[in-house]
């Protein structure tokens, strides 16, 4: 038998996916790892742990499938998008990564717009200034640690990172090089005009590659120390939602994913670059070859039902929380809930918005709270909507569904109705790692294309459609997106 092997490097954890030849999951496993919050509104991580973590999910992977790594015949990788990696020209970690979710960078984003124009910026790399990305990470180093800045040698994300470890190569690719806010999105590679206007030395960044495009072999020293084979190829693979897309089979246009995990996101794949005229929606390259794709990101989407069972309700079950929620009408007897824990990026990119809880009475229990979250996630998906409708994305009858989120029925009934869509779960149960492997198969030419590989391995799952409870949301979705532009300057006034 012949596997490949898909390795996410999240945000919490590092996932091996084996597949099969036929296209069948044979192994899954996970290494688990903190990120630090050492000021408010930061987020870091030591890159290391991601390399410590890539080994222990191959090796676990391997023995719970009962597989050889002389048997796994090429690697993709997939990974948390826009978090900075500094090096040295030893290739020494310079400094903790900073995240996707750190909200430290809101002054260099204004110092990036004002460098270069927000409508040229909009024009070259198809988004705004965003304090996730890692152009203001880059930026924001240069301004407050001058040191680090001075002996930075090479620029990575995060998946690159474990791929440095794995091949001992440099090499991004195409997908989550066009979240950096580097990019030239029509011409899928670094902008010499963005990159020259930031002050960024345009030898520490790497090589693009398309997604399926192998990249490096695995190296004698990585093979030790994962089991693995010297030699294996290792493909490009893409941004977690790039790749993630590819595990549902979301790579042609007309088909819509939606991603419920820590954050939440709605992902449209185009042939060509697409831009909303305010970029209050995201566009990147596609880990598919010569494809595109519009999103629109909220950062805490599962992320809020998880905080507020951590918060509110210690030890007790997603699955009683979301039972209680049942037995609540839509609508929520009125409650509303803004899902800005993290701060917020589709439709308002606002590191200072914050979340709440809106209409609260003695009446509300609860299973209410938790409705009212369900429901407010899905408001924030239905922005995301709004705005690719608005720019012509249409026809997006069916949306498939993925991540933890996903698994609750109430929940995607509750999208269901909210989106006017039906929402689909696949096979592809293990996400961004599943496409990544997916990608990997497509690289060493098990299958022609990328879109081969998914109409042959994805399969739908239950199906849920919008029902008589859709007209109940209207009301209370025309009240929640009245609620940001109220609060907005209190929530700058509190900084």
């Amino acid at each position: 038998m012949s596997y490949v092997l898909g390795l996410d490097v999240s945000t919490t954890a590092t996932k091996a996916v084996l597949l099969d030849a036929a296209g069948e999951v044979r192994a899954v496993s996970a290494s688990a790892y903190p990120f630090q919050t050492p000021r408010p509104l930061w987020s870091e991580q030591d890159p290391a742990v991601w390399w410590t973590a890539a080994v222990g999910a191959i090796g676990a992977a391997l023995l719970q499938g009962g597989i050889r790594g002389d048997d796994v015949e090429a690697v993709g990788l997939a990974g948390q998008m826009h978090g900075l990696v500094a090096l040295g020209t030893d290739e020494r970690i310079l400094r903790p990564a900073i995240l996707w979710n750190d909200q430290r960078t809101e002054a260099e984003c204004e110092l990036i717009r004002s460098t270069i124009g927000r409508d040229r910026l909009i024009a070259i790399t198809g988004n705004d200034a965003l304090a996730g990305f890692t152009a203001p990470k880059l930026v924001w180093v240069r301004e407050h640690e001058p040191e680090v800045w001075s002996h930075i040698a090479h620029v990575l994300l995060p998946k690159d990172f474990v791929r440095l470890r794995l091949t001992g190569g440099l090499a991004i690719d195409k997908a989550d090089g066009a979240g950096t806010l580097l990019f030239d999105l029509a011409a899928r590679d670094w902008s010499p005009e963005v990159v020259s206007a930031l002050g960024i030395d345009p030898a520490w960044l790497p090589a693009t590659h398309e997604g399926t495009a192998v990249t490096g072999e695995v190296a004698t020293e990585a093979a030790v120390a994962t089991g693995l084979r010297p030699g294996t190829p290792v493909v490009a693979g893409g941004g977690d939602q790039a790749a993630a897309a590819v595990g549902v089979g979301a790579v042609e246009p007309g088909v819509a994913s939606l991603s419920l995990g820590t954050s939440g996101v709605l992902f449209a794949t185009t042939d060509g670059p697409v831009i909303e005229p305010q970029a209050r929606l995201h566009s990147f390259c596609h880990a598919v070859p010569g494809r595109w794709h519009v999103m629109g990101v909220m950062l805490s989407a599962a992320g809020s039902l998880r905080w507020f069972r951590d918060a509110l309700a210690p030890g007790v079950a997603y699955d009683t929380l979301v039972e209680e929620a049942a037995d609540v009408p839509p609508g929520s007897d009125g409650l509303l809930f803004l899902p800005y824990l993290t701060g917020e990026r589709t439709p308002h990119p606002d590191p200072l918005a914050r979340a709440g809880f809106v209409g609260l009475t003695v009446d509300h229990g609860r299973g209410h709270l938790t409705r009212a979250i369900l429901e407010g996630v899905a408001f924030g998906l239905a922005d995301s909507l709004g705005l690719m409708r608005a720019i012509g994305l249409a026809g997006f009858s069916q949306i498939r569904a993925t991540g933890g989120g996903s698994r609750s029925e109430l929940w995607r009934a509750i999208l269901a109705d909210v989106l006017d869509a039906q929402i689909v779960t696949t096979s592809a149960t293990e996400g961004a790692a599943q496409g990544a492997a997916m990608l990997a198969a497509a690289g060493v030419g098990w299958f022609d294309s990328v879109e081969d590989a998914c109409r042959a391995i994805v399969k739908l799952g239950e199906r849920v459609d919008p029902s008589a409870d859709a007209d109940a949301y209207g009301e209370p979705y025309v009240r929640y997106r009245s609620l940001y532009p109220a609060l907005a300057p209190t929530f700058h006034a509190m900084g």
